[in-house]
Protein backbone atom coordinates (compact mmCIF):
# COMPACT_ATOMS: atom_id res chain seq x y z
CA UNK A 1 0.00 0.00 0.00
CA UNK A 2 0.78 3.64 -0.56
CA UNK A 3 0.76 6.61 1.71
CA UNK A 4 -2.63 7.82 -0.25
CA UNK A 5 -4.02 4.36 0.44
CA UNK A 6 -2.59 4.69 3.96
CA UNK A 7 -4.03 8.25 4.25
CA UNK A 8 -7.70 7.08 3.05
CA UNK A 9 -7.86 3.95 5.23
CA UNK A 10 -6.86 6.32 8.49
CA UNK A 11 -9.34 8.25 7.28
CA UNK A 12 -12.28 6.25 7.41
CA UNK A 13 -11.65 4.45 10.39
CA UNK A 14 -11.21 8.09 12.12
CA UNK A 15 -14.68 8.54 10.70
CA UNK A 16 -16.48 5.04 11.73
CA UNK A 17 -15.08 5.36 15.18
CA UNK A 18 -16.18 9.28 15.28
CA UNK A 19 -19.61 8.63 14.13
CA UNK A 20 -19.39 5.43 16.69
CA UNK A 21 -18.91 7.58 19.37
CA UNK A 22 -21.25 10.42 18.39
CA UNK A 23 -24.09 7.40 18.08
CA UNK A 24 -23.32 6.53 21.77
CA UNK A 25 -23.52 10.10 23.17
CA UNK A 26 -26.44 10.44 21.35
CA UNK A 27 -29.06 7.09 22.31
CA UNK A 28 -29.85 7.32 26.03
CA UNK A 29 -28.53 4.43 28.16
CA UNK A 30 -31.75 2.17 28.85
CA UNK A 31 -31.41 1.50 32.84
CA UNK A 32 -34.13 -1.21 33.83
CA UNK A 33 -33.36 -2.26 37.21
CA UNK A 34 -33.25 -6.34 37.95
CA UNK A 35 -36.66 -7.70 39.91
CA UNK A 36 -37.09 -8.29 43.23
CA UNK A 37 -36.24 -11.60 44.22
CA UNK A 38 -39.32 -11.59 46.64
CA UNK A 39 -43.02 -11.17 46.12
CA UNK A 40 -43.56 -8.09 44.58
CA UNK A 41 -45.72 -5.38 43.30
CA UNK A 42 -45.33 -2.07 40.81
CA UNK A 43 -46.58 0.67 43.21
CA UNK A 44 -47.68 3.90 41.17
CA UNK A 45 -47.42 7.18 42.14
CA UNK A 46 -45.30 7.04 45.06
CA UNK A 47 -41.62 7.34 44.03
CA UNK A 48 -39.45 10.40 44.35
CA UNK A 49 -37.99 12.39 42.00
CA UNK A 50 -35.18 10.74 39.99
CA UNK A 51 -36.06 7.27 42.33
CA UNK A 52 -38.52 5.14 40.21
CA UNK A 53 -38.05 1.35 38.89
CA UNK A 54 -39.11 1.43 34.89
CA UNK A 55 -39.60 3.82 32.12
CA UNK A 56 -43.23 6.18 32.19
CA UNK A 57 -45.41 7.91 29.45
CA UNK A 58 -43.30 10.92 29.64
CA UNK A 59 -39.28 9.06 29.91
CA UNK A 60 -37.65 5.80 28.96
CA UNK A 61 -35.78 4.90 32.22
CA UNK A 62 -35.74 3.84 35.73
CA UNK A 63 -34.34 6.99 37.71
CA UNK A 64 -35.35 9.53 35.37
CA UNK A 65 -39.06 11.54 37.00
CA UNK A 66 -39.15 14.76 37.74
CA UNK A 67 -41.07 14.98 40.16
CA UNK A 68 -42.53 13.29 43.35
CA UNK A 69 -45.33 11.28 43.65
CA UNK A 70 -45.77 11.15 39.44
CA UNK A 71 -48.70 9.66 38.90
CA UNK A 72 -47.24 6.94 36.38
CA UNK A 73 -44.32 6.16 37.80
CA UNK A 74 -43.92 3.15 39.89
CA UNK A 75 -41.48 1.40 42.43
CA UNK A 76 -41.31 -2.44 43.45
CA UNK A 77 -42.74 -2.97 47.17
CA UNK A 78 -43.12 -5.97 48.82
CA UNK A 79 -46.68 -7.56 48.00
CA UNK A 80 -49.23 -6.19 49.47
CA UNK A 81 -47.61 -3.42 50.65
CA UNK A 82 -49.14 -0.56 47.88
CA UNK A 83 -52.39 -0.22 49.08
CA UNK A 84 -51.55 0.71 52.81
CA UNK A 85 -48.80 3.31 51.00
CA UNK A 86 -50.73 6.94 51.27
CA UNK A 87 -51.19 7.94 47.42
CA UNK A 88 -50.10 4.09 46.40
CA UNK A 89 -51.97 2.48 43.46
CA UNK A 90 -51.45 -1.11 41.89
CA UNK A 91 -52.51 0.97 38.16
CA UNK A 92 -51.02 3.38 37.31
CA UNK A 93 -52.79 7.31 36.78
CA UNK A 94 -52.47 8.97 33.70
CA UNK A 95 -51.07 12.60 34.02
Amino acid sequence: MNTMHHAILASAIGSLISLASVHALAAPTLNHPEKPTYKYEKCYGVARAGRNDCFTSSNSCAGTTKEDDQRDAWIYVPAGTCGKITGGSLDPKHP
